[in-house]
């Protein structure tokens, strides 16, 4: 496993060179440079340092899982805004060993941080692309007659929590899908219920496949 100081300095390089970022600060270059040197992730150049190829596959996989660890804080945790940052640089080194395409997976492949800056994508990514529904979607994207369970609510709005629980969706509960328009209609045990799309939007399902 990389060093959490070098894996900080391979991240920095890749959004310098890939995304015409800044460089890397003297003091992740100074924590992380010598020993992603000796591993051949990254090399000197020009009196700075340049990523090998390997590094440049090893600083894109942090990157990625950086920017996950920034979505399952915001859309699944309701971390608030000032704390995301600080949060996934620690997340970003625990999402190892399949576990951020598990993450991916779960959050439905998002494209982009809560930033707005794109999220390199994985294998379970291309996977999923010929897929009608991703395993967890929102309930919007749930086609007629589609089942799923309730995977979680991704919205921090109390009113709107409360007229889902008021309606029995809770992580758990089984569900579906019964109509798209004009509402979005679905049945969750022998009652059928209707919601807005903004509602819909906030409504995570793991889809049965």
């Amino acid at each position: 496993m990389i060093e959490p100081e070098v894996e900080e300095f391979l991240e920095a390089l890749y959004i310098c060179e890939v995304e015409n970022g800044p460089y890397p600060s003297e003091q992740t270059a100074e924590r992380g440079a010598e020993e992603a040197v000796s591993l051949d992730l990254a090399e000197p150049f020009d009196d700075r340092y340049k990523l090998t190829e390997v590094g440049r596959q090893a600083g894109q996989n942090v990157v990625r899982r950086h920017r996950l660890a920034e979505r399952l804080l915001q859309d699944v945790l309701a971390v608030g805004s000032g704390q995301i940052e600080e949060g996934a640089c620690r997340f970003e080194h625990v999402l190892q060993d399949g576990v951020d395409d598990r993450v991916c997976i779960l959050l439905g492949h998002p494209t982009h941080c809560p930033h707005g800056k794109a999220i390199p994508p994985g294998e379970c990514c291309k996977a999923a692309k010929g897929d009608l529904i991703k395993e967890v979607r929102p309930l919007c994207d749930g086609r007629p007659e589609s089942r799923g369970v309730v995977a979680y609510l991704a919205t921090m709005d109390n009113r709107q929590v409360q007229k889902l629980v008021a309606m029995g969706i809770l992580p758990g509960a089984d569900i579906k899908v019964i109509r798209q328009s004009p509402s979005y209609v679905f049945q969750l045990g022998y009652s059928q219920f209707a919601v807005d799309r903004p509602l819909a939007e906030v409504i995570y399902v793991r889809w049965d496949k």
